[in-house]
């Protein structure tokens, strides 16, 4: 099995947003992390509706502190996804040390803030490939994090 199945019925019922719906044809575009503002927003709120609504109490006081922290954290965890997969990809292949024949990238976190990055794995364009590369880029800047990891590929 190649990734993650899920009947198209499935889909519809669960209301799986069309973002995040492999089922759905055409390019794949990876959610902008930008989104957890709207999460913030909802805890914000829920601070308030805490502070407001239920009697004054320490565990109150304790709910409105939690609920403004994690708005805070998912404030300033939403970086703005600035490189697009093909740039990635495109940035990836003039960095390897080698010409590049099949590639693939992946977004990944770091950091308690979470930043983005871009995972690229690229292989040489030999026929079978000899070696291959990780190369991690920033999805902010767009910038080489570290030096790649180059290996060879042996035979299975």
């Amino acid at each position: 099995m190649d990734g993650i199945e899920i009947p198209r019925d499935v889909a519809e019922k669960e209301h799986v947003p069309e973002d995040l719906d492999s089922t759905r044809l055409g390019p794949y575009r990876f959610p902008d992390p930008r989104r957890r503002r709207t999460a913030a927003v909802v805890y914000l709120v829920l601070a308030v509706l805490v502070a407001v609504a239920v009697p004054n109490s320490p565990g109150r006081w304790v709910a409105v502190a939690l609920a403004v922290a994690l708005a805070g954290w998912h404030w300033l965890a939403a970086w703005p996804r600035r490189v697009e997969p093909e740039a990635a990809l495109a940035t990836a292949a003039i960095d390897a040390p080698f010409p590049i024949g099949h590639a693939s990238a992946a977004l990944t976190f770091h950091g308690w803030r979470s930043r983005p990055r871009w995972h690229v794995v690229v292989y040489d364009a030999g026929e079978p490939p000899s070696q291959r590369a990780l190369i991690v880029l920033d999805a902010v800047t767009g910038e080489r994090v570290g030096e790649p990891y180059i290996e060879a590929i042996g035979k299975v």
